[in-house]
């Protein structure tokens, strides 16, 4: 009869639930530390919600705001991902579409940034200019 499959040392599967947060939890550390664009992107995140609170933002707009921080921070946990298995794939070697690849993933990171800053100035500048009297030019 034929053996059962091995999994390689380095291979493990979640046996619980709690290890599977505990696995997940090890790459959103891991991209914390080694990120300085994830830092980044937390901290504009906290920055949003405090003004958001600061405006008292109602709750839908808030909604709104919280989900495009999640869709930036979400993204760059994939681009990094993605990066660590190109760069695992081709080592020190260059490959054209490692290139796309790597690329590719950052510009989703890119778009999901700019349209998190249109929702933030949209949401928060009218409210943010109001409390502080500054007249801004509406476009909307």
């Amino acid at each position: 009869m034929d053996e059962p499959l091995q999994r390689p040392p380095s291979f493990s599967v979640a046996d619980s639930v709690f290890a599977s947060f505990r696995f997940a939890w090890a790459g959103i550390c891991y991209t914390f530390v080694t990120q300085r664009n994830f830092r980044i992107q937390c901290t504009i995140g906290l920055i949003a919600i405090g003004l958001s609170f600061l405006v008292h933002l109602a709750a839908l707009k808030f909604l709104c705001v919280c989900l495009t921080i999640v869709l930036v921070l979400a993204l760059e946990l994939l681009n990094t991902a993605i990066e660590a298995v190109v760069d695992l794939t081709i080592g020190k070697n260059f490959h054209p579409l490692a290139k796309v690849a790597k690329d590719c993933s950052a510009g989703a990171v890119l778009v999901s940034a700019i349209g998190s800053i249109v929702v933030a100035v949209i949401l928060l500048l009218p409210p943010l200019s109001e409390k502080f009297g500054v007249q801004i030019p509406s476009v909307l």
